[in-house]
């Protein structure tokens, strides 16, 4: 199964954070499953350090790459992600997240997330 990490999902995984549902964490470390992360979610990331409201243990660039080595996929935001967001009703505001709902719903991917805004989308939610 392909799944969609939302931006805390992946946060909290990599830190081992017990805030992850023991649901989530069995569906991420699943061989069986394809993880993705959305270029949204390492744009807010990037945004997040540069503010200062977030600090990884590590400069982004290895962070992103121990991912990968991780086996996690970057899943690029295409125009067919981006066309839905003038249609898409603002249940939720983030523009991130906004966007990632867009993405799951193109790909078909249910989306690995405690955010309840979620719930109010036509997207499958794993948490």
């Amino acid at each position: 199964m392909n799944v969609l990490l939302d931006t805390h999902a992946m946060l909290w995984f990599a830190a081992g954070d017990n805030r992850l549902s023991p649901a989530t964490r069995r569906v991420i470390e699943d061989p069986a499953n394809t993880c993705y992360i959305s270029m949204a979610s390492w744009w807010e990331i990037a945004i997040k350090c540069s503010l200062d409201r977030l600090q990884l243990t590590k400069p982004l660039s290895s962070f992103l790459a121990d991912r990968v080595d991780e086996g996690f996929r970057v899943l690029d935001i295409e125009m067919t992600h981006l066309l839905p967001l003038t249609q898409l009703p603002f249940h939720h505001r983030d523009p991130f997240d906004r966007l990632i709902v867009c993405q799951a719903m193109a790909e078909d991917m249910p989306i690995c997330s405690a955010d309840e805004n979620f719930a109010a989308y036509d997207v499958k939610l794993i948490w």
